[in-house]
């Protein structure tokens, strides 16, 4: 597909363009979202398997913190986006 005919689409459906783009940072932030989750819960059990208990913090809860607002805030902006794409 060549840049023109892609830009046309664009420049004829500018709904669905932005809906694509919706769509596309939902479905990374839900991703980013989930894999933080699954590599935090794996980060507090190999925690608490070798201090005994998870009575602190776990090692990378600061860029844990960091992908959740990430996350957070790419599936705001998806959902922005998917609600202004709806009326143009």
């Amino acid at each position: 597909m060549s840049v023109q005919s892609l830009w046309s689409f664009v420049a004829g459906h500018p709904g669905q363009a932005l809906n694509a783009v919706a769509l596309f940072l939902a479905l990374a932030g839900s991703w980013l979202l989930l894999a933080t989750r699954l590599r935090e819960s794996r980060a507090a059990t190999l925690f608490a398997a070798e201090r005994g208990s998870f009575a602190g913090e776990a090692p990378g809860a600061r860029i844990n913190l960091f992908f959740y607002r990430f996350s957070s805030f790419s599936l705001a902006a998806a959902l922005a986006l998917s609600w202004f794409s709806t009326h143009l």
